[in-house]
């Protein structure tokens, strides 16, 4: 994922070829990364745009996202 975008887990999943039953167990293994800023799991976001679980924090997510630009609900 570029710098300054998001993607669903729902397409994350699709573009891994995951099925859609097993898009939470996805959500899982992007909430386990402990590399967060290199693996940019910040970058992904609910179906509804929302703010989803973030291991460093829904706030610093939120901050993230809104450092590189990202238009969500949360910021408007």
């Amino acid at each position: 994922m570029r710098y300054g975008t998001t993607i669903t887990y729902g397409e994350l999943a699709a573009q891994l070829g995951i099925p859609p039953d097993r898009v939470v167990a996805l959500g899982a293994a992007v909430g386990a990364n402990p590399l967060l800023i290199v693996r940019p799991c910040h970058r992904v976001v609910g179906a509804d745009g929302t703010m989803r679980g973030y291991a460093g924090g829904v706030e610093r997510k939120q901050w993230l996202l809104g450092h590189e630009g990202v238009l969500l609900a949360e910021f408007a």
